[in-house]
């Protein structure tokens, strides 16, 4: 395809406000990524995480020769098809956006619960902008305590839900620019989720 008309680099598709301000947090970490600059627009499918499963490509086929790449970007959890495995979902979308015209120029990152599993690290960031104001390695203890996070392991099984309630606790409001907040601060390399490792590995094959 040529260059020519191109408006730019990258359209991302994404569930909500929630993920857009998480993607453009990432987006802005062009050094920790090993890009180079990007010109995006993004944008929130009015269907949420059910739009985006089924209907990216039919929201993407008009910009086939405004944009370079494209990326969709949704959970699993609340998408309508729970059933299906993280993976399966990603194919699926993917097959859809290269019969639309998308074919070797797009990708699916389906996270798998949802969006608050990327929040969760033992950063001292992620503490301090949940508002949490003690120690930051007694927060996983506290949630714990709550049933929010079983001893042993590495996130909270009901990621969204645990976020909620520190949030609530802090007294502070559920914001998408807390999410864009995270994204800037916390470090890019801590977190070893496998949708996230898919979506840094696209931008840097796409974008170096």
């Amino acid at each position: 395809m040529s260059d020519a008309g191109l408006k730019a680099d990258l359209v991302a598709v994404v569930a909500d406000k929630d993920m857009e301000f998480a993607m453009r947090g990432i987006l802005s970490r062009r050094r920790a990524l090993q890009i180079r600059e990007v010109t995006v627009d993004i944008f929130s499918h009015p269907e949420h995480d059910p739009g985006c499963y089924l209907r990216a490509h039919t929201f993407l086929a008009s910009m086939v020769k405004r944009y370079a790449k494209a990326i969709v970007l949704f959970d699993r959890e609340g998408c309508g098809a729970e059933h299906k495995g993280r993976e399966q979902l990603e194919i699926e979308v993917e097959s859809k956006l290269a019969d639309s015209g998308w074919a070797g120029r797009s990708k699916v990152v389906v996270v798998d619960p949802e969006l608050e599993i990327w929040v969760w690290s033992n950063s001292p960031h992620v503490a301090e902008i949940l508002g949490w104001k003690e120690q930051h390695a007694a927060l996983p203890r506290w949630l714990c305590e709550r049933q929010l996070w079983r001893g042993g392991e590495i996130k909270p099984r009901v990621p969204k839900a645990a976020m909620e309630v520190v949030l609530r606790h802090a007294g502070l409001p559920r914001s998408a620019s807390r999410y864009r907040q995270l994204a800037e601060k916390v470090s890019l390399e801590r977190c070893q989720d496998a949708a996230f490792l898919k979506l840094k590995q696209t931008l840097r094959e796409w974008f170096v």
